[in-house]
């Protein structure tokens, strides 16, 4: 009963990853009072890109060809150790936060390495510059885990959801963690996924080589790992109704909008400016670590 439960977990998760993109798309639509397409529009891009016919440089080697599926194997592989629907249900015991982290670092390792594969300069410059970024970021969120984990007294997703007190080393912490969400999720300012300028692509850059069935489990692991951070971030601010599937959706929903509202009245940032965010979100990170080790 209990893989039951899982493998529905993952399978759901996997599911509504598109439609919360979707989401977040139809209400910055909404409120620029336009119409906008329907919040069903990932999955029938997904559907195009999965029929079209996939075309892939002679220059590429066979890491050009796995990073698609070990990318999407990353990230549905840290599903399970999500405590959803039920703690008893989830596998957080095989793992914590850390190693999710890791498990996300690898995915995003390899999805750099496929742009430089290619031997085309958007490649090579979108993985540069997600090498620079990565470097910021990860260092901050597992500083801000840390302070989290001293007030929970474990890295673990599940002990972190247990633990009902929301200390102010803890709120802090969550700040610097909502930046870092941005961060990973590719959202303004630090990325933009509604353009494919040459001076804002990030993300885009790596994946502007592949099309068709690697393209479509690209963009859905990127779906994915979106959900994977809205989920850890709802579950350490608000931990409580984590085995409600309702109240799990509740939580998802705002969080798309204030990821929403946030992209309406924010604009991209320059690239050397992201130093100054991060370092902004570093120095939460350690003024949280710092609170947290003498009890506050």
């Amino acid at each position: 009963m209990k893989i039951l439960f899982l493998f529905i977990q993952i399978l759901l998760l996997i599911a509504i990853a598109p439609f919360l993109s979707g989401l977040i798309k139809k209400i910055k639509n909404t409120l620029r009072m336009r119409k906008g397409a329907s919040v069903f529009q990932p999955y029938y891009n997904l559907q195009k890109l999965f029929g079209k016919e996939e075309v892939i440089s002679e220059n590429t080697s066979w890491i050009f060809r796995i990073t698609p599926f070990i990318v999407m194997g990353c990230v549905v592989l840290t599903i399970p150790l999500l405590p959803l629907f039920g703690l008893a249900v989830s596998l957080n015991y095989m793992g914590d936060f850390l190693l999710i982290i890791f498990i996300l670092a690898l995915g995003r390792f390899f999805l750099a390495l496929a742009g430089l594969d290619a031997a085309s300069a958007f490649g090579g410059m979108g993985s540069s510059r997600e090498m620079f970024i990565s470097a910021l970021v990860e260092p901050v969120a597992l500083l801000a885990v840390f302070a989290v984990s001293l007030n929970a007294g474990s890295t673990s997703l599940q002990a972190i959801s247990n633990f009902h007190v929301m200390k102010l080393s803890s709120f802090i912490a969550v700040i610097s963690l909502f930046i870092v969400t941005i961060v990973e999720t590719s959202r303004l300012p630090i990325d933009n996924q509604e353009t494919h300028l040459e001076l804002t692509m990030i993300h885009e850059a790596m994946v502007l080589e592949y099309s068709g069935r690697s393209l479509a489990l690209l963009e859905w692991a990127s779906y994915i790992k979106q959900v994977i951070f809205f989920t850890i971030l709802s579950i350490i601010t608000m931990p409580f109704g984590s085995a409600n599937i309702f109240i799990y959706f509740i939580k998802i929903a705002a969080m798309c909008l204030i990821i929403a509202v946030i992209e309406i009245l924010t604009a991209k940032m320059r690239l050397f400016r992201v130093v100054d965010f991060l370092s902004f979100s570093l120095f939460l990170s350690v003024t949280a670590l710092i609170i947290s080790s003498i009890g506050l």
